[in-house]
């Protein structure tokens, strides 16, 4: 069974209706295409820039606060996929500079750290391409309208 466990640790995330709904069927949506529905549960917390420049920092050994970092699970969880940690501030001016709904980036976002916890990635331009095809084809079957056509940048979420 697949579940997503919304965690929400910072109070300005309150301004997006609906974010445990759109979290759920993001999740189911991106189970029942790629990964299975048994695919494992996954945590997301929504945090600030100084949290997540924190993890940041003791997991990556980098400074300031990304979009979004994806935390896989150790092998021997039992059921868990990862962790995934989202950073208000950095979300919400990427959101207003690209003129896009925060509830879409948001759930472009989670899609994103979500398909990092199932082994993808965008290093190079194979699987770029692949995993933008991912996130376009799974947030358009939720009405999701494709976020690169607004911008040619991949989002800066990095895998701990």
């Amino acid at each position: 069974m697949n579940a997503a466990d919304l965690i929400i640790e910072d109070d300005s995330w309150s301004c997006v209706r609906g974010k445990t709904r759109l979290v759920e069927s993001l999740i189911s949506e991106a189970c029942s295409q790629i990964a299975g529905p048994d695919a494992g549960a996954v945590a997301i917390l929504l945090t600030s820039d100084e949290t997540v420049a924190d993890l940041n920092q003791r997991f990556r050994n980098k400074s300031g606060p990304t979009n979004v970092l994806s935390f896989p699970a150790a092998e021997s969880s039992d059921n868990h996929l990862g962790d995934i940690a989202l950073a208000w501030g950095v979300v919400k001016r990427e959101a207003d500079a690209r003129g896009l709904r925060l509830e879409d980036h948001l759930a472009h976002l989670v899609l994103h750290g979500f398909l990092h916890l199932q082994g993808f990635d965008h290093q190079a331009d194979d699987e770029a391409e692949l995993m933008e095809g991912l996130e376009i084809r799974i947030l358009a079957a939720l009405g999701i309208a494709n976020p690169y056509a607004a911008s040619d940048t991949t989002p800066d979420s990095q895998t701990a």
